[in-house]
Order: C-alpha cells, then structure tokens, then sequence
C-alpha cells in the first residue's frame, strides 16, 4: 500500500491510522460510495469541504457523509455574515488536492478548520488519505490535535 503525504505526516506525529484502499469511478465520487466500499457506516466517513467567506475567505468543513454543511451555521460560527462552496475549478490550487482527495491534512496552507461534533461519537473516523482511492481511518481526538478545529453542529 503507497503512503501519501497524510500517511506520512501521521507518522511524524506518531499518531496510529489504518489506509483502506478502494477502486474509484470517477463518475461517483459520494461519501455513500466510498463508505460502502471500505466497508464503513456513511456518518463515520467525513468529507472535507473547501469553504468561501466573506470576510475571512478560505475555510475548511469537515462533515459527515450522510449530511450536507450548513452554510448559516458555518457563516456564523467563523464569523463571516456569508459562506459558499469553493468553485470546482479552484479546490485544487487552494488545497492541493483535487476533489474527491481532499484532506483537513497536508494542504497548501492552514486554513481555519471545523468540525461537526458528530465526528467525537465515533472511536474512529475516515477521511481522504489525500488522493482519490484511499481512505484513512483515524481517532477523531487525534485528529483534533494535529488541526485544532472549532468543534460545532455545522450540517442541516
């Protein structure tokens, strides 16, 4: 199994992971799909999702798969009056990652982060490795952390 950049910045941090590779269809890239291929609840499969505000620009989500950030909540807890999705075609300059591989770890730069609190139910959580493919299974307080998120209820 190939590391990635995560992969490798878990290590240097001494922080225990597990990497679950999966076959990808470029034409269904959902959280539901990729739960079910690594063989893992949706709600424990996080997407993380690159973020506009108005006022404070780039931000990172961090939601679970069954559920869709609210953007009124996000808006208010990181202090911006509103939020949006960053166009597709910017994801990847903004975070190095393209999508369906973006990672709360290992971006261009640090980005304020949040958290939906959903994530501190489970004893592990998984999330892209970085690159399409591969999932990462991880203790949310460990990832807590390496990325000092907010921690709030941030979907609908």
């Amino acid at each position: 199994m190939k590391k990635t950049n995560v992969a490798r910045i878990l290590d240097q941090h001494h922080i225990e992971y597990k990497l679950f590779n999966y076959e990808v269809d470029e034409s269904d890239l959902s959280a539901e799909t990729v739960a079910k291929k690594i063989g893992q609840p949706v709600e424990s499969v996080f997407k993380t999702l690159a973020i506009l505000g108005d006022k404070t620009n780039t931000i990172v989500a961090i939601v679970p798969g069954n559920a869709e950030v609210d953007l009124k909540v996000l808006a208010a807890l990181s202090t911006n009056k509103k939020c949006a999705m960053v166009p597709m075609k910017d994801v990847q300059v903004l975070t190095g990652y393209i999508r369906g591989g973006v990672s709360p770890l290992g971006m261009k730069k640090k980005y304020p982060t949040f958290i939906d609190k959903s994530a501190f139910i489970f004893n592990k959580i998984y999330f892209s490795a970085g690159v399409r493919g591969t999932q990462i299974e991880i203790s949310p307080t460990d990832l807590k952390k390496l990325i000092d998120p907010v921690i709030g209820k941030l979907t609908i």
